[in-house]
């Protein structure tokens, strides 16, 4: 029985090193994979000219896209969870948190709001240590909403109800009926 959420917790984020080395490597991955190529077709076509230059624009749109990583914070109150940032409506919205990856040290998160549009965050220890292990029990704690704090008992009347409970007793074991019995 849930009888406490997990407590406030405030943890900040910004660019991640593991995904920019994760990034990196990928990139780094598929431009060897086209420079062999072709280093073992010699006639360079137009095919290699595409590889070249989706490989050049893969690396340009990671390298963008790390640079311009959101920086902000990760908020939970003790009921609902909010992402605080300059570029992003600070805590206006609700979130639903979801862990898609745990490394420990590191977290891959997924938030969602109400309109169920998604942002995904990777979250490292290294970003603030000391409140590491409190973000941790905030993510992985069931949620429990204001209305399931109510438990079963505060559900029932005070005093028995003069209504009658309608119960079933069985007393014999039922049979299927067969019309397929044999005659004699």
């Amino acid at each position: 029985m849930i009888r406490h959420n997990a407590p406030p917790v405030v943890y900040p984020l910004g660019r991640s090193s593991f995904l920019g080395s994760l990034l990196l490597g990928l990139w780094l991955a598929g431009f060897f994979s086209v420079m062999l190529w072709c280093h073992f077709t010699k006639p360079m076509d137009w095919r290699m000219t595409l590889a070249f230059l989706c490989v050049a624009g893969a690396g340009i749109a990671a390298g963008t896209s790390w640079k311009n990583m959101l920086g902000g914070q990760l908020a939970w109150n003790g009921q609902v969870w909010r992402w605080e940032s300059a570029g992003y409506l600070s805590g206006a919205a609700e979130h639903e948190v979801s862990v898609i990856a745990d490394f420990q040290n590191m977290l891959l998160l997924r938030l969602e709001n109400q309109a169920r549009a998604g942002l995904w965050l990777w979250v490292e220890q290294g970003a603030m240590p000391e409140r590491w292990l409190d973000l941790r029990r905030a993510v992985y704690s069931p949620h429990k909403s204001p209305a399931a704090s109510l438990t079963s008992h505060d559900l029932l009347p005070a005093e028995p109800s003069s209504l009658p409970f309608a119960a079933v007793a069985v007393s014999i074991v039922m049979q299927p009926q067969n019309d397929q019995r044999a005659k004699p």
